[in-house]
């Protein structure tokens, strides 16, 4: 019997003490969890940029026509992603930061491939598009303790962005190059 009073005042002791505000998960699995800010920028860059490593399927390069040629060079956004990350610093302890960026894209190569099949593809052309980007920013690094310190220096970096595509290759016949371009593109 005195086992059962001891654990009845037990119960009672959590549930006040639960009620009050003093047990640190009180609000059970609505207990808010300090999450660093990190943690969303890094759930951002996997799932929203997906695109960026896809590699797609054009129309097939067709007879009598000019070859087609690289003109969609990468854009800032995705030559920065392509940098190497900032260094995640405590703040006013260490910090780092990019400024003034400025970023030059050159096209180094735009070839196309003889046929050739590709797994879940068929028979397709790879379309070679390399690019150099060179990216030019002011470094700083900042430190607010034990003295306050600030550097600042200006940095080039260069990134190497393949942008390959395949071209369906369905043979030399015009007709059924053209009805699979109209397929692909829908007119």
């Amino acid at each position: 019997m005195k086992w059962y009073q001891s654990l009845g005042m037990g119960l009672a002791a959590a549930v006040v003490s639960g009620l009050s505000g003093c047990a640190p998960l009180s609000m059970g699995i609505f207990t808010p969890i300090p999450v660093p800010p990190w943690v969303t920028e890094r759930m951002e860059d996997k799932y929203s940029f997906k695109n960026d490593s896809r590699t797609p399927v054009m129309p097939p390069v067709r007879d009598g026509f000019p070859l087609p040629t690289c003109d969609d060079p990468p854009d800032d956004a995705q030559v920065i992603r392509a940098l190497p990350r900032v260094a995640r610093g405590v703040p006013f302890f260490y910090e780092e930061f990019r400024d003034d960026m400025t970023v030059v894209v050159e096209k180094m190569i735009d070839k196309i491939d003889p046929p050739r099949f590709f797994p879940l593809i068929g028979p397709a052309q790879l379309h070679h598009c390399h690019f150099k980007c060179t990216v030019y920013y002011k470094e700083t690094i900042e430190s607010g303790y034990p003295f306050p310190v600030k550097v600042t220096r200006p940095r080039v970096d260069v990134v190497y962005i393949d942008k390959d595509h395949l071209h369906l290759y369905v043979g030399s016949d015009p007709e059924l190059q053209k009805s699979v371009t109209k397929d692909l593109v829908n007119y």
